[in-house]
């Protein structure tokens, strides 16, 4: 999954930060972090792992496979942050707003924690507040093209913005068939993690 979902799949801020930092970190560092921190990024994995191997998240990779092949997983943890962010079922739209804005303070206010290149995405992040903007066309228009200019062996112009805009439907289904099981999942790796203090 992208930043919107592994930042709303947390229950605690020091699970946010654990969530952001899993990217930037090699595995046995991960013991040098608070617990809380830690279980962020043992979440941020196994949300990693039950999405890869959904059926759902199999289905709809299929929609880029044609165009990316390998990197179509890439571009589905960037869709479904989009459903992810219009699902009123699960936030208003004002609250998602307040989840961005809370998830900026978290982060700043432990960015010791993180690397320079990360301090500078993060600056961007926040500036063009991509996490509430994930929900516009444009937002994910942008994150795409992200993906496509950090994808090493991919022509920067392969049109998956355009793929994304065609199959949206199809996209929106295998997103309803997904969260609900990853949000169980993910209530259920907290839990016991909780059981670990």
């Amino acid at each position: 999954m992208n930043y919107l979902a592994h930042s709303f799949l947390t229950f605690s801020d020091g699970q946010i930060v654990g969530q952001f930092l899993e990217d930037y970190i090699r595995n046995k560092d991960r013991f040098s972090f608070p617990k809380d921190i830690q279980d962020g990024i043992t979440m941020h994995r196994a949300i990693d792992t039950f999405t890869d191997s959904h059926p759902a998240i199999l289905e709809a990779k299929k929609v880029f496979q044609p165009l990316v092949r390998l990197y179509a997983g890439a571009f589905i943890d960037v869709s479904m942050d989009y459903f992810l962010a219009r699902d009123l079922s699960l936030n208003s739209v004002q609250d998602w707003k307040k989840h961005s804005l809370k998830v900026y303070r978290v982060l700043n206010e432990n960015i010791s924690y993180f690397p320079e290149n990360f301090r500078r995405m993060l600056e961007k992040m926040e500036d063009d507040d991509w996490l509430f903007n994930y929900r516009k066309d444009q937002g994910i228009k942008f994150s795409i093209q992200n993906v496509l200019h950090k994808a090493k062996y991919l022509d920067k112009n392969i049109p998956v913005f355009q793929a994304f805009l065609d199959h949206k439907e199809e996209l929106q289904k295998c997103y309803d068939a997904f969260f609900p099981d990853l949000l169980a999942h993910a209530k259920a790796e907290n839990a016991r993690l909780q059981l670990e203090k």
